[in-house]
């Protein structure tokens, strides 16, 4: 009977941790191929199944202003090397990167206040971007792109207290949003542009966690 009691007791500590919640804010530096890095923001959300396993989901935002060189290069390529500076005006983006995605936490402690963790996540990568209009410079268009995404990376924990704690992780993160435009010019002559950004790139954040 006792052994019964004990098993039972264990049973309902199980549940109950399987139903604790957890939460984080990350913050910290992206570097992707298809511009200069910069900030990254992000929230993370989870349940966990036991002690050392959860399942979540997150959002970030990253958003970056910069020229295109691979567009410049191809407008030049085409349209001569002249009007080189327009080019670079045509080419000027403004992009604000939005990863959603579902994911998965293990945890390893390290020692009584420390852990270390491996964590993945796939998901859909959506990109919202303002470009310069190819004949009007001085306006802008807005378009969307979409491509699947997915992540691993790992990182080292300290407890704050029992239901706190901060943590600093380094990722990897794969994603190829594309989209395509055709371009007029003053001769009426048309082409297809392809708009490839490669969001592939590591990122190193600092967060806080917290459990309830």
């Amino acid at each position: 009977m006792k052994k019964v009691f004990i098993l039972f007791i264990i049973l309902i500590q199980s549940t109950l941790f399987a139903q604790w919640g957890t939460s984080s804010i990350k913050m910290g530096h992206f570097s992707p191929s298809a511009t200069e890095g910069g900030f990254i923001i992000g929230y993370e959300g989870g349940k966990y199944i036991d002690r050392g396993f959860n399942f979540g989901w997150s959002i970030d935002w990253f958003h970056k202003s910069y020229v295109d060189k691979k567009l410049v290069a191809e407008f030049n390529e085409f349209y001569g090397i002249a009007g080189g500076s327009i080019n670079e005006l045509r080419a000027k983006t403004n992009i604000h990167d939005f990863p959603l995605m579902i994911t998965a936490t293990a945890k390893f402690p390290v020692s009584p206040f420390v852990n270390a963790f491996l964590s993945g996540g796939i998901g859909a990568e959506v990109l919202i971007i303002h470009y310069r209009d190819f004949q009007n410079t001085d306006e802008s268009e807005l378009h969307g792109a979409f491509d699947f995404n997915w992540r691993l990376g790992f990182g080292i924990g300290y407890e704050l207290g029992r239901r706190s704690e901060i943590f600093g992780e380094i990722a990897y993160h794969s994603s190829t949003p594309s989209w395509e435009y055709d371009v007029t010019d003053n001769n009426g002559f048309k082409r297809t542009f392809e708009r490839e950004f490669d969001m592939s790139g590591i990122m190193a954040r600092v967060g806080f966690r917290f459990y309830y």
